[in-house]
């Protein structure tokens, strides 16, 4: 069976964006870029909302462009590889190869899509995690801990829902960011 996996990268009060809805703090360099793509190499599927999906479409063309360092390809090439699914009740199209939207998050179908899947499935992006969070889905969660307190915007867990975790592994990077990473106890 495969794992629903949520990763983000997090100010250290919490916030995926700060209240201006900036995350250029949030950029990773080269280690921590090349650790997440060691993390991301076996995902099969990606799970969006329609912002997410709209940062993340990147990745599709950032092969392409000049003097894109080696990690950059390199998640390119990982990020192209995988299926995507999007959320959304309004984007018409996908710019995307692999790509599908789902007009409304089944929780249902995400339990079926875990137990057929032969790679890991992640959850991007704060609103749909908390959707499976909430829905008891998210089998582990990687936070990065960027060293930033932004003092308010988008939180990068829900409110009001409690989740018991299990920590598996702290890695720190010459950055000052940390990364976390929870399995989730029932």
């Amino acid at each position: 069976m495969a794992k629903l996996i949520y990763s983000a990268i997090t100010s250290l009060d919490g916030y995926v964006a700060d209240a201006d809805g900036s995350f250029d703090w949030a950029a990773p360099d080269e280690e921590v870029h090349t650790f997440v793509n060691d993390l991301e190499r076996p995902v099969g599927t990606y799970l969006y909302g329609r912002r997410m999906y709209e940062v993340m479409v990147y990745w599709e063309t950032a092969h392409t462009l000049a003097d894109q360092p080696l990690f950059a390809q390199d998640f390119a090439e990982i990020w192209r590889a995988a299926d995507k699914i999007v959320y959304s009740k309004t984007l018409e199209t996908v710019s995307s190869a692999r790509t599908r939207i789902e007009r409304d998050f089944d929780p249902a179908a995400v339990r079926r899509m875990k137990t057929s899947a032969g790679r890991d499935i992640t959850v991007g992006g704060p609103d749909l995690a908390a959707q499976a969070i909430t829905a008891g889905l998210v089998d582990e969660c990687h936070l990065f801990l960027a060293p930033i307190v932004v003092g308010g915007g988008k939180p990068s867990l829900p409110d009001n829902v409690q989740l018991k975790l299990e920590l598996r592994d702290v890695r720190r990077f010459g950055n000052g960011v940390v990364h976390l990473h929870y399995r989730t106890r029932t």
